[in-house]
């Protein structure tokens, strides 16, 4: 392999190996830019350990409703 590439040139082009960029780089970030910056609300600390295992407990089984299931990220109560 090394022979063959010192005998014949092999023909560099930057383009085709390289990849392609989509769209201008010179708007880039631009909506990030725009979005007005919103300052985090405060929260309870989460729970760790054995109260967080209790908490679920009590989620999974403890409060059964009847009617369709509710998924775990449903805020309706």
């Amino acid at each position: 392999l090394k022979c063959w590439l010192s005998r014949q040139e092999v023909p560099f082009a930057p383009s085709s190996v390289m990849g392609k960029v989509h769209g201008s780089l010179a708007r880039a970030g631009k909506v990030k830019n725009q979005t007005p910056k919103v300052a985090k609300a405060e929260k309870k600390k989460p729970l760790t350990g054995r109260a967080r295992k209790r908490m679920v407990f009590n989620r999974r089984f403890q409060t059964t409703v009847k009617g369709p299931k509710k998924g775990p990220n449903s805020n309706s109560k």
